[in-house]
């Protein structure tokens, strides 16, 4: 297999120096500080290179690229630091506000780029550096919500700079600095609508050394907060110096003072080794079995049934049989079929009266007597109701009048 590849590379050139550049993977550090927005992009213009060119020119700028995170050794990212890209087409963007608990300890991120076109893979690491710092942390803390704002627009460094300049004007600290930055998804916000341009909304945290300006305590007033419970926008005096490019919701604004927040303990209990207590030896069951006589089981199961039935059966017979109230009710039983017979055989043989239209007729003009259409042995309960010819056999046809002269 060697002496395969190296005949291909020597026939090959190209195919050495993409092997040679897939081979090494390339460490970037970075130092950012405890308590302070760190934010890192990937590139795809950087990854490019990494993969074979496009036969045709002018083509390999639009490979789409996606890119893959986590930590070395783990399937994910720590829970600081999130990663957002858009499009295969636009560049990923790794953010998070990193704590004091991880100062001094290097964080290794493998970046794996994949390339949609050729399917090709180049990976990178990225070594964050946590640094300490003095200021660290910043004792007041408030929270912004931009509604016009998806969180990859406000991570770029221009339009950050842009609101922090804003809220810099307004709270007039002397240090100032972007804490986190977080999407209005990941706070159980919904996902907008694709008309108007409409944004997901962004929260920023921001920090400085100096408490609060009147113009951010505005939102504590009664006023404000009777127009924020009504859904009503509250009137701000420094809303105009963010109007121009961000809208923010100031009834979502969070005013912390962390020098007067009282601590919470969680008292949790010792953590053990994880080895579970001796409990002796484990002894499986001995391979030959012994058979099992299922018999008894089966008389249990069967008989008892059975003899309940049985015994239910004789209380009854003796009930109905022996017993003097059985006795009177098979009786009275046999009597009622007795005369339910009685008067079915009597309503065949009733008389009953005759309808007009089966009664004589006479004749005014020959004075004849027409017999009656049914003879007096005709059984009522067979007539049918509508008489058709076959049934009219033995009717007398009534002499017609003859006309005189």
């Amino acid at each position: 297999s060697l002496s395969l590849f190296l005949a291909l590379s020597l026939s090959f050139p190209p195919l050495l120096l993409f092997f040679l550049v897939h081979s090494v993977s390339h460490d970037r550090n970075v130092y950012p500080s405890a308590g302070v927005l760190f934010v890192h992009v990937l590139e795809r213009e950087y990854f490019k290179g990494e993969f074979p060119p496009y036969p045709k020119s002018g083509d390999a700028g639009n490979d789409p690229i996606t890119f893959n995170t986590n930590l070395m050794g783990y399937p994910d990212r720590p829970g600081w630091l999130r990663y957002i890209q858009r499009t295969p087409h636009s560049d990923g963007v790794l953010y998070g506000s990193p704590t004091a608990e991880h100062v001094g300890k290097p964080t290794v991120i493998e970046i794996t780029a994949y390339n949609r076109r050729t399917f090709e893979t180049a990976r990178h690491n990225l070594v964050i550096n946590i640094m300490a710092t003095e200021e660290f942390p910043l004792p007041y803390q408030a929270e912004f919500y931009i509604k016009n704002m998806n969180v990859e627009e406000m991570l770029a460094s221009e339009v950050l700079g842009d609101f922090l300049g804003a809220v810099k004007n307004v709270w007039q600290p002397e240090r100032l600095n972007a804490i986190n930055i977080t999407s209005a998804l990941d706070r159980g916000g919904r996902v907008p609508l694709p008309i108007n341009n409409l944004k997901e909304g962004v929260y920023v945290m921001v920090g400085a050394d100096v408490p609060f300006s009147s113009c951010l305590r505005e939102v504590e007033t009664p006023h404000n907060q009777l127009r924020c419970s009504q859904e009503m926008e509250p009137v701000i005096s420094c809303d105009k110096k963010f109007r121009a490019q961000f809208h923010i919701d100031w009834c979502k604004i969070s005013l912390v003072d962390i020098n007067k927040v009282v601590p919470v303990y969680i008292t949790r209990p010792d953590p053990g080794t994880g080895i579970l207590p001796e409990f002796g030896e484990y002894n499986p069951p001995s391979e030959s079995l012994k058979s099992r006589d299922y018999f008894s089981d089966f008389l249990i199961t069967l008989a008892v049934p059975s003899a309940v039935a049985l015994v239910l059966f004789f209380i009854l017979g003796y009930t109905m049989c022996c017993r003097r109230e059985g006795v009177i009710q098979l009786v009275h039983h046999s009597s009622i079929q007795k005369s339910t017979k009685e008067l079915r055989s009597m309503s065949k043989n009733r008389e009953i009266s005759w309808p007009l239209s089966t009664l004589p007729v006479f004749n005014p003009v020959s004075g004849e007597v027409v017999p009656p259409i049914h003879p007096d042995n005709y059984e009522t309960t067979s007539m049918p109701l509508m008489q058709t010819q076959t049934n009219l056999q033995n009717q007398i046809t009534i002499p017609q009048q003859r006309p005189s002269g």
